[in-house]
């Protein structure tokens, strides 16, 4: 499945086939997630990236939609900088942005999936996103990782939560008011 979609990429989208970036993870600890990347590198006469709506075409949707740009995190894993399950990494530049409540969710390893992902994906509102993630904080057992990895399944196959109204997949967290 790897090599697959890797040869998909490197054919639809191009080269380089993986997207490396700065996330935060345990403690806020920053290391380099591992994704297949799913948008263009098109930029405006002024050398600006277009905005994501226009980088992502049909074959990174798809892939986006299927939860397969997410395969190479399992690298990570192996790795020791994710779990399968817990809060999906963010962007390194919110960690200031977030309440003491919200940065409770560095308090384990973030994960491929997560409580978040299974319970409205990008679609959920950034508030609710960061309860589910403090709420699996304060629940985590193997019980339920095993239940949410069961649920992912399902949320993948039924293409849920895929992506915020009018957004190409999240607006930007700005912080809490």
């Amino acid at each position: 499945m790897l090599l697959a979609t890797a040869a998909v990429v490197a054919i639809a989208i191009g080269r380089p086939v993986f997207f490396r970036q700065k996330r935060p993870g345990l403690r806020g600890d920053p290391f380099t997630i591992l994704k297949f990347r799913t948008m263009s590198d098109a930029r405006d006469a002024g050398g600006r990236l277009l905005p994501d709506a226009q980088r992502l075409g049909r074959i990174g949707a798809f892939l986006r939609a299927a939860s397969l740009d997410e395969l190479p995190e399992l690298l990570n894993v192996v790795a020791g900088d994710m779990s399968l399950v817990g809060p999906r990494p963010l962007l390194m530049h919110y960690l200031p942005k977030y309440s003491t409540f919200q940065a409770r969710r560095h308090d384990v390893r973030p994960g491929i999936t997560g409580w978040a992902q299974v319970n409205g994906r990008n679609a959920l509102a950034w508030d609710d996103k960061f309860a589910c993630d403090v709420w699996y904080v304060d629940h985590v057992s193997l019980a339920l990782d095993l239940r949410i990895l069961l649920q992912t399944v399902v949320s993948v196959v039924g293409r849920r939560g895929i992506r915020a109204e009018g957004h190409a997949t999240m607006p930007e967290f700005t912080g809490t008011r």
